[in-house]
């Protein structure tokens, strides 16, 4: 980036006393933090600029300070979040009219059927916009949309995302699932739920994160990967619901950052 390696150059072309030198240093260092800031923000390059006395400006009139450009990424908080991570969801969301969302479970049994009602209960315990509810499959009156799930095939978990305001309209999780547990199982299923109602995985960009292996970014599936407001930098094993994949000890219990994220969006 032009205005990156100008910025820096300054350490080199200009001599100073010592503490001339620090002040410079730690001023030139705020200045690429604010730019990286804006960058990640997803302001393109050409809008940001650095001016003669080093504040930062973008779209030509609008100054941003150091804190301003944290609290555009997440960072609100002053501590240091590399062991965090960031939320992300899909241009499309559930719409406002949306009060009750069924899930069909008729045809679950034993730990699947379980880990539905936990994660309903793990859901609903929270002030969201909208509340689940299980329903046979008689279905219910009171339902605004209804999620049919079904259990099928190995472990994992298979859903989608809303169209036209309202969710996904399936979800799959794998008999297999089932023998890893409830807690793993309820996981699994608060997953795909989350994928309905518009959540993408918190380490879409890079999987190995959570799946291991080599690095795989899943791009922004034609869907959208847009940061949810006051989720944090970075993506770890274990930070998040939301990880493209679970394992053994998956707990199932939303972390800080899950519950951030999803009283954001509703």
């Amino acid at each position: 980036m032009i205005k990156k390696l100008c910025v820096a150059s300054a350490l080199v072309l200009f001599g100073c006393s010592e503490t001339e030198d620090v002040e410079t240093i730690d001023r030139d260092e705020e200045i690429l933090e604010i730019v990286d800031n804006l960058v990640e923000a997803g302001y393109p390059e050409s809008e940001i600029e650095v001016k003669d006395d080093g504040r930062v400006f973008v779209g030509g009139d609008a100054h941003v300070s150091l804190q301003a450009s944290r609290e555009m990424i997440g960072l609100t908080d002053g501590h240091d979040h590399e062991s965090d991570f960031r939320q992300y969801r899909t241009t499309n969301q559930i719409g406002a009219g949306v009060d009750t969302i069924c899930l069909n479970g008729g045809s679950l049994n034993g730990t699947i059927s379980t880990a539905l009602d936990n994660a309903i209960a793990n859901y609903n315990a929270l002030p969201l916009q909208f509340d689940f509810l299980r329903v046979g499959n008689g279905g219910n009156g009171a339902c605004d949309a209804t999620i049919t799930v079904q259990a099928k095939g190995a472990a994992g978990g298979i859903s989608g995302f809303p169209t036209g305001g309202l969710p996904y309209t399936q979800i799959q999780v794998g008999k297999g699932t089932a023998n890893y547990g409830l807690a793993v199982t309820t996981h699994v299923m608060e997953h795909e739920m989350g994928h309905c109602i518009g959540l993408r995985h918190s380490d879409y960009y890079n999987r190995a994160i959570s799946c291991g292996g080599g690095a795989s970014n899943e791009g922004d599936g034609g869907v959208g990967a847009i940061q949810i407001a006051g989720t944090p930098a970075t993506a770890v094993l274990d930070g998040s619901v939301f990880n493209s994949c679970f394992h053994a000890a998956s707990t199932g219990v939303f972390t800080n950052t899950d519950v951030t994220a999803l009283n954001a969006l509703y």
